[in-house]
């Protein structure tokens, strides 16, 4: 009988591609095929995060409603990959002993091997190894119908910031050679795509081999994707702000295909919570860039990323926040209350404001920018838009949903040929989040 895997995916767009590859590499192991239904697959596999608390608990509760489906069929297979399974390896068998596997992101590759070697010995395997990025010369190539894709340029994180894990669950920055990644973007437009994010946990820090053993930076690497003919917009992410150089910057004055958006975490306004955080600038150098960056594309949005209550976070540090967020004007943002990580610096460190102080500022983070985001979307109105048509909308079946340049989502009424295609679209209004609009002309 035909056999179906299941993959539940927790965290960020690193872990949504590392649970696109896991799927590619089960469809080439003995034609297996991906099922949305849990209660249906042969093997369940989660990619999991463990950037905040919380998303580390959702995995080990969905491991006990996937416990459940096991006690009905106990063929079933369960696989836990991704940074909690990087981070807790053995002790995830300890925890639940019916957990059959065990990968970190950097060898999902392996998968078809860690389920024989399951399946043959009788006994739970685990490997959180890190062999370098061994995974994107073994992993099938990408087969995609959208018109945009990921191309992971580079893995891990050398920056260690003190509240951070990445750079133990995905190991040290580790880029991919130059051929490497353009064969994946051929391989990729070949099949009709025609926009690419390249993608890591620092793209700015590339730093790829090439064939006749020189290295090039991320900036040429984008000029080098850019000029492909198929490309026809860029993205990238995610960037951090000590390593945007005036020669990354210079790309969005220089390069049309390269989209009007750039997610910049800043985490913090307090130049002391940043030194506490090993962020490696100030408020004021952040700006700085922001500053230069919209000199080089005017109409640029920057969305970022907010801890709220690191510890010792001061009223006086929270309110150097809420002035940058006023100072910058981001388009968006995603804000978390700290979450201590073990094993990372700031777990250790002395966190003595309340619980509830905390969520009052979460709160005013939240609602200063939604009120920004609003105000973008209300200028959007009237504008015609250049949005490539990625899905059927989930509003309805009839409509289309597309994404602007500056990375919002836009409804409007078009027929399925128009998917993986650029349209432009008229805005006539917006929510803070979504924008509706009319087809004006394909592009």
């Amino acid at each position: 009988m035909h056999k179906k895997f299941f993959i539940k995916t927790y965290g960020c767009q690193m872990n949504e591609y590392d649970s696109d590859k896991m799927a590619d590499v089960m469809n080439a192991c003995d034609g297996m095929s991906q099922t949305d239904k849990i209660e249906e697959a042969d093997i369940i596999l989660f990619n999991t995060c463990s950037i905040r608390e919380k998303a580390e608990e959702k995995v080990f509760s969905d491991l006990g409603r996937a416990r459940a489906l096991k006690q009905r069929n106990p063929k079933l297979l369960i696989g836990v990959g991704g940074c909690v399974a990087s981070q807790e390896g053995d002790t995830i068998i300890k925890r639940a002993p019916y957990v059959d596997v065990v990968f970190g992101p950097q060898t999902l590759h392996r998968l078809p091997q860690l389920i024989a070697a399951r399946r043959e010995s009788g006994r739970p395997q685990v490997d959180i190894s890190f062999p370098e990025i061994e995974k994107f010369d073994n992993v099938p190539a990408t087969q995609t119908s959208h018109g945009t894709a990921f191309v992971s340029i580079m893995e891990g994180c050398s920056k260690y910031c003190t509240y951070c894990v990445v750079p133990f669950t995905r190991g040290e920055e580790m880029s991919r050679p130059l051929a490497d990644v353009m064969r994946e973007v051929d391989s990729l437009t070949a099949q009709g795509v025609v926009e690419i994010t390249l993608l890591g946990q620092n793209v700015n820090a590339y730093q790829g081999a090439t064939e006749d053993g020189d290295t090039v930076d991320f900036a040429f690497l984008v000029q080098a994707v850019a000029a492909l003919p198929a490309v026809l917009r860029l993205r990238f992410t995610t960037s951090h702000p000590r390593e945007m150089s005036q020669r990354v910057i210079d790309l969005y004055a220089n390069i049309p295909k390269l989209a009007g958006h750039l997610h910049l975490p800043v985490q913090s306004g307090s130049d002391r919570v940043l030194a506490a955080m090993k962020r490696g600038y100030t408020a004021l150098e952040y700006k700085s860039v922001v500053r230069k960056l919209r000199a080089a594309r005017p109409d640029i949005s920057i969305t970022s990323d907010f801890i709220i209550g690191f510890p010792g976070e001061t009223d006086a540090d929270f309110e150097a926040t809420m002035k940058l967020i006023d100072d910058v004007g981001f388009d968006a943002s995603f804000s978390f209350i700290f979450s201590a990580r073990p094993g990372t610096p700031a777990a250790e460190m002395a966190d003595d404001t309340p619980d509830a102080i905390k969520m009052e500022r979460l709160h005013r983070v939240q609602a200063r920018i939604a009120a920004l985001e609003r105000q973008v979307s209300d200028a959007m109105g009237g504008t015609v838009q250049r949005v490539l048509v990625e899905n059927i909308s989930r509003k309805s079946e009839h409509e289309l949903a597309g994404r602007t340049e500056n990375n919002r989502v836009v409804n409007f009424a078009g027929s399925p040929g128009m998917l993986g295609r650029f349209v432009d679209v008229r805005i006539l209004s917006g929510t803070m989040h979504t924008l509706r609009g009319e087809l004006v002309a394909i592009t």
